[in-house]
């Protein structure tokens, strides 16, 4: 998988790493991927909610001891 930007959210709270998201998202092109680094505890639920609503795919989620990484196919 071909990852085109990296967002690093880390130390953001809620709402901030899903509006940074929105916004990096809406200047990439349709099936470009965002690899987003977060560490706000509700972004597990924010993150999923906001590509389901977006209509963006988020294509898969890992951690790295407190760092979540997010991979978001853009739509």
């Amino acid at each position: 998988m071909d990852v085109k930007d990296e967002l690093d959210a880390v130390g953001l709270l809620c709402p901030l790493p899903v509006l940074k998201a929105r916004k990096r998202l809406s200047q990439m092109a349709t099936g470009e991927v965002l690899r987003m680094l977060a560490d706000d505890p509700a972004a597990v639920i924010d993150v999923p909610h906001f590509c389901n609503e977006s209509g963006h795919e988020m294509i898969g989620m890992s951690e790295d001891g407190p760092v979540q990484i997010y991979l978001i196919r853009c739509r």
